[in-house]
């Protein structure tokens, strides 16, 4: 969740992702004390109008409103010191871990989940013990009242009871994240998300609009009740349902949107290819298990990019990619392929005078511009030997004009080894025919390679070449298949006798080096 600033009622009921833990406590403190103060004044606005307008008579007679005027403030100021004092240790005690600092256990875990329904059971206790009292006071005061008391201030408490614990659940999210958003941290407690809205919807608008039907019970079995009465408690009701109604299921909503709104976020990134994503699990409902999901999803997704990534640089990307769309079988094609082979000259004179240090440090230099070339050529470095690499163009994907992407490479190497890699020499033979490409070994361990008389071609061919001032020895075939515009910068070079063959094999050389 991005950080937010300022004022906003979002940023002060949720805070910032980055606040101590120190200052969440304090905050949460007086956040859920501000919100017990400020539900249960309103429930008690509440019921003053209601009884006003649904208590026979007009409202309370001198008796019964002299009491009120005495029980109404001792009671709401108790409640309010015992309701606070309670809430806040009991939420202070559900947070111990918080303060010191250091991951829940199981237990703390789910006593910090269920703390929005301990804290809205002590609000609940609290409006049970009003109806109790003040149903009491009518039914000794003005006994015609008790009826409409008894619905008055519970309908209030049902309605208070409900904003309490979406509005406490909300503040309490940053905990539930606390809870949830680390490894093995999901656990789902409480009702779900459509057993939650149902609930809401009955505190929220069924207890209301019950009071309506209670009224209009009243008027049919002979209460007095004037038609003019009857309609301002009919419109007073009907506003307590659309005003604390649209409340409850805004915050309802509000709940069950924030976390989809994220998790949306999420997989909108993981799409565009961006998997270092992480969202927020602060919902222990369904809608926790989709968040928490979502982050096992991408973390699977970044696991297995590592490895495609650690695959592709043993292997090579190509064979990865075949390999990943499960294209996998022993045994291989013939097909028409280049091959380059490149040597280090003079390596173990090298490795001999110098420290092993200095020598590593030579063939990664070495190596780097060999694999940075081949790559961008479209071939496919296929194995390292020793202080030589073996490079293979039109294998495993199909490449057209191979013939002039190994030519091409082997020139681009000589180039930058003269510059990037002056302390030692190189030999590069390229060889173009037919060879069998494939995976060879057995199930249980194998590798991608290419077998024929091409790859041995290229490496008498880099054997040659160590011997000759150009450091590089192409076949004539592979020259006369490049295509016009790689082929200008080749010249004939005689038709040597390779090591281990007993037929003359036409070579070429860069038409650079005379």
């Amino acid at each position: 969740m991005t950080s937010q600033r300022g004022w906003s009622l979002r940023a002060l009921l949720l805070g910032d992702t980055a606040e101590s833990r120190l200052r969440l406590r304090v905050r949460l403190q007086v956040v859920l004390t501000t919100l017990l103060l400020v539900t249960n004044l309103v429930g008690v606005v509440i019921v003053a109008a209601l009884r006003t307008l649904i208590t026979p008579g007009g409202g309370p007679n001198a008796a019964l409103g002299d009491a009120l005027r005495i029980a109404v403030p001792l009671y709401v100021a108790l409640a309010v010191v015992v309701g606070g004092a309670v809430t806040t240790a009991g939420a202070l005690r559900a947070l111990r871990w918080v303060r010191a600092g250091r991951e829940p256990t199981a237990s703390e875990s789910r006593v910090a989940l269920l703390l929005p329904w301990r804290l809205t059971l002590v609000q609940a206790v609290l409006w049970v013990g009003g109806v109790v009292v003040f149903t009491a006071l009518a039914s000794s005061l003005q006994p015609e009242a008790t009826t409409t008391t008894f619905f008055a201030v519970g309908i209030a408490g049902v309605v208070v009871c409900a904003v309490a614990f979406l509005l406490t659940e909300f503040a309490l999210r940053p905990v539930a994240a606390l809870v949830l958003d680390r490894p093995g941290g999901f656990e789902r407690v409480g009702a779900g998300v459509g057993v939650r809205m149902l609930v809401f919807w009955c505190l929220g608008t069924a207890a209301p609009l019950l009071g309506i039907a209670v009224v209009a019970t009243l008027s049919l079995t002979g209460s007095d009740i004037s038609l003019r009465r009857l309609a301002l408690i009919v419109l007073t009701l009907s506003a307590v349902v659309l005003v604390f109604g649209f409340l409850v299921n805004v915050l309802t909503a509000r709940s069950v949107v924030r976390p989809l709104t994220s998790v949306r976020h999420a997989v909108s990134r993981v799409g565009d290819g961006d998997l270092d994503v992480h969202v927020r699990v602060d919902d222990g409902t369904e809608l926790g298990l989709l968040q928490a999901g979502i982050n096992d999803m991408a973390a699977g997704l970044r696991e297995r990019e590592a490895i495609r990534d650690l695959f592709g640089r043993h292997v090579g990307r190509e064979v990865a990619d075949v390999a990943a769309r499960g294209q996998v079988e022993l045994g291989g094609e013939a097909r028409v392929v280049s091959v380059l082979m490149i040597d280090v000259v003079g390596s173990t004179a090298y490795a001999s005078s110098h420290s092993p240090v200095a020598v590593v440090d030579v063939l990664n230099r070495f190596f780097a511009a060999v694999v940075e070339e081949v790559d961008r050529h479209g071939g496919l470095v296929n194995k390292f030997m020793g202080d030589a690499v073996l490079a293979i163009f039109g294998a495993p994907q199909p490449l057209p004009n191979h013939a002039a992407a190994a030519l091409a490479t082997a020139r681009a190497v000589r180039a930058r080894l003269t510059v990037e890699v002056p302390e030692v020499g190189s030999g590069i033979g390229v060889a173009t025919g037919e060879a069998v490409a494939g995976n060879v070994g057995h199930r249980s361990r194998f590798e991608y390679t290419v077998i024929g008389d091409v790859v041995n071609s290229a490496a008498r061919l880099s054997d040659l070449a160590k011997t000759t001032d150009a450091g590089i020895v192409a076949t004539a075939r592979s020259v006369a298949e490049s295509g016009a515009d790689e082929r200008r910068h080749w010249r004939d070079d005689g038709a040597p006798v390779l090591r281990g063959r007993s037929e003359p094999t036409a070579v070429c050389a860069p038409a650079d080096v005379p």
